[in-house]
């Protein structure tokens, strides 16, 4: 008996939108985002990852669990050395705001040192591995210096200023006294600003300083023996941390925030654009940073 078109054409429609269905719930299921096909109550995670220049994108993460009812707790997975001072403060402000209507878990990876620690203290509770490298609390600024290259091959350069600290930092020549007795000043100034977060989102005494504040790393066990992080575990610790604060019952679904779109092109020449920019911030810095020395990582040789 011969098929009428019309309804082999419906199940042929009905089919491809099935295994369609199935096709990406498993992408989503490999990917940890189960819980966009769930209806229930669940936990957001937020990625902070490489070095902080802009917060944007990261705001942009934490503002759309914000205005979701569905999401009851958030974990901040933070994988960043730090980085740029006014990006983690604006990051940590947001934070602080998604706590009055959210529950908010920091779980720190490899490396969450410096502006990437600062942006956990916005959290309620701080989860670290055993090996992380954190830590770092403290402030960071330099310049480069080329007047002796330049000397050697001939290059000279004439100043014209309206004040005498309008060229402070100026790669040309080096820093007189007075200038970095002025220098010092505003990085000492930022600096108080990071203990202070510290000091009062960890509960600390302000005796605690000498002792957290040097700039000095330590691994998430040492991190949690001085007060600097509350337990030791992973990502889906935090998750559960997370979610039983919230009292939230049963295991929690699971959502990433929607990161942002781009075509392949695009992406490789922002990846590159990022990479080249992350190179040169360690290389030579422009401005004060919450950032952990160049060099030191929570990588294990053999």
């Amino acid at each position: 008996m011969r098929k009428h078109p019309v309804i082999a054409g419906i199940l042929l429609l009905l089919l491809v939108g099935v295994c369609s269905f199935l096709l990406i719930y498993g992408i989503a299921g490999k990917a940890g985002m189960g819980g966009v096909f769930s209806g229930g109550e669940r936990v957001g995670i937020v990625l902070v990852r490489g070095v902080l220049a802009d917060a944007r994108e990261t705001i942009s993460q934490i503002d759309e669990f914000a205005s979701d009812d569905r999401v009851r707790a958030v974990v901040l997975r933070v994988e960043s050395p730090g980085g740029g001072v006014v990006a983690a403060q604006e990051i940590y402000a947001r934070v602080r705001k998604l706590r009055a209507t959210k529950t908010v878990v920091a779980s720190l990876g490899s490396v969450a040192a410096s502006g990437g620690y600062y942006i956990a203290c916005a959290a309620e509770r701080i989860v670290a591995n055993p090996g992380t490298v954190t830590g770092s609390i403290g402030v960071i600024l330099q310049f480069p210096r080329f007047e002796e290259l330049f000397r050697k091959v001939g290059i000279g350069t004439t100043t014209i200023k309206s004040g005498a600290y309008k060229d402070v930092g100026s790669p040309f020549r080096a820093v007189t006294p007075a200038e970095r007795e002025f220098l010092q000043g505003v990085t000492n100034d930022i600096y108080k600003q990071f203990v202070d977060v510290v000091l009062t989102s960890r509960n600390l005494p302000p005796e605690r300083t000498a002792e957290i504040a040097e700039g000095k790393i330590f691994t998430g066990k040492q991190a949690k023996a001085i007060g600097l992080v509350d337990d030791l575990g992973g990502e889906s610790d935090a998750v559960e941390i997370a979610a039983r604060i919230a009292g939230m019952e049963g295991k929690p679904a699971v959502v990433y925030a929607k990161q942002k779109r781009t075509g392949v092109l695009r992406y490789l020449l922002e990846e590159s654009a990022r990479f080249l920019a992350e190179e040169f911030q360690e290389a030579a810095p422009a401005g004060v940073e919450y950032r952990m020395a160049p060099g030191l990582s929570g990588e294990i040789a053999d």
